[in-house]
């Protein structure tokens, strides 16, 4: 095998496996992309059950209020 033959292959097999761990990081990278997206949107889905949670419960405790106590709209006096 000649000298020029060595060098192609020799370049052949390294732009080879540059390329193979190039792909390789890539996938992982957009792997850890994808599931950082979903934990996020986890905390995103959690955060909305508990701000929901309290709206709930600041309208019970306003309607518990205004049944023990009398409320009347102060904007409409005469």
């Amino acid at each position: 095998m000649s000298t020029a033959s060595k060098v192609t292959l020799l370049g052949t097999i390294l732009g080879t496996a540059g390329i193979v761990a190039f792909v390789h990081w890539a996938q992982t990278a957009e792997q850890a992309a994808m599931h950082a997206g979903v934990i996020r949107d986890v905390e995103q889905q959690r955060l909305k059950r508990e701000r929901q949670a309290d709206f709930e419960m600041q309208r019970r405790l306003e309607e518990e209020y205004k049944k023990v106590q009398s409320v009347h709209d102060s904007t409409q006096e005469a």
